[in-house]
């Protein structure tokens, strides 16, 4: 059983700053790569931002960057989304993602979700 559970969410003023968490738990044999994801009422799931495994390489969505920045903790097997300059339009379900190896099945990586943490960023 893997599990991902995200924290860091909440309301916050336009111009304010949010961190989010994300560790992942369970019978992990080795973490590829991290990302975080969101989704806005009515809209589709976006990408928001990925780091590799080593941290050497990250992807950002052209609408953060500049203001988000990801990062990981390999030892925790924790991810973190730095949000600065947050406004309205980051309002969303932010959802973290990890491609990964079990110890049950170490050569078939999965990928799996956590269930989500609401960012709501007043203007």
């Amino acid at each position: 059983q893997v599990q991902l559970v995200e924290s860091g969410g909440g309301l916050v003023q336009a111009g304010g700053s949010l961190r989010l968490s994300c560790a992942a738990s369970g019978s992990i044999f080795r973490v590829n790569v991290m990302g975080w994801y969101r989704q806005a009422p009515g809209k589709q799931r976006e990408l928001v931002a990925t780091i590799t495994s080593a941290g050497g390489t990250t992807n950002y969505a052209d609408s953060v960057k500049g203001r988000f920045t990801i990062s990981r903790d390999n030892a925790k097997n924790t991810v973190y989304l730095q949000m600065n300059s947050l406004k309205p339009e980051d309002t969303a379900v932010y959802y973290c993602n990890a491609n990964l190896h079990t110890i049950v099945a170490p050569n078939h990586p999965l990928t799996y979700w956590g269930k989500g943490t609401l960012v709501t960023v007043s203007s």
